[in-house]
């Protein structure tokens, strides 16, 4: 029993040097140059394991995303101030709406190797300043870069985005099939990293939990 603990412990300590080092080398190495006037204002949000990006509503927006509205969701509804996207792994997403329902078969496929999908959710005003809320100002150009990041992680089917019809956890989100496989070096937080990298912000060079990632935005923004 000793050999197995060992090697569980040591693997233990390299992902944790690794999340560390992770943290404290930035991506990119340099800041970028100046950019214009930040016209945007982008919002992290996070719990103890997972990062979404909330992005303000606009009707620009709401056309670039019109098939949400066509899977149920309201995204047009006059109340709603942002769009909240996430990607992550299809076993834990889809079959652990909350802690008391979590199954160690969705646990061993994140862990591993498993499909993508977004999820998508609809908000009201969201306050700030608040633990769990980062918020960025960024330019118009950034904007629009990090909605195409977003967009391209949808998988497309024939019509468009494909929906996961009878997933959600209540009639305010959508689940869609995603691009890119899921593991726990390639997760959701690398996924919010990867996109607000191209909104022109900093990160670590890897962010696998929402802790670093966030330590990482306010060393080097």
């Amino acid at each position: 029993m000793k050999k197995p603990l060992r090697f569980l412990a040591m693997l233990a300590a390299m992902f944790m040097l690794a999340a560390v080092l992770g943290t404290l080398v930035p991506r990119p190495l340099w800041p970028a140059a100046a950019a214009g006037e930040s016209t945007r204002r982008i919002l992290v949000l996070k719990n103890p394991i997972h990062t979404d990006i909330a992005i303000p509503v606009d009707d620009a927006v709401r056309r670039r995303f019109h098939f949400l509205t066509e899977a149920g969701l309201p995204a047009d509804a006059p109340e709603v101030r942002y769009i909240v996207f996430g990607w992550g792994g299809r076993a834990f997403y889809l079959e652990t709406p909350t802690w008391s329902q979590l199954k160690a078969v969705p646990v061993v496929k994140a862990m591993t190797l498993d499909a993508s999908v977004m999820h998508v959710d609809v908000a009201g005003a969201i306050a700030e300043p608040h633990p769990d809320v980062a918020g960025f100002d960024i330019g118009e150009d950034r904007f629009a870069a990090l909605l195409d990041y977003i967009a391209a992680s949808f998988q497309q089917g024939q019509n468009g985005p494909v929906v996961i019809e009878n997933a959600g956890y209540s009639n305010f989100d959508r689940f869609y099939e995603a691009n890119g496989r899921f593991n726990a070096l390639i997760g959701c937080n690398t996924w919010t990293a990867a996109a607000l990298r191209t909104a022109g912000l900093r990160t670590g060079w890897w962010n696998p939990l929402p802790a670093s990632l966030g330590l990482s935005l306010r060393l080097y923004n």
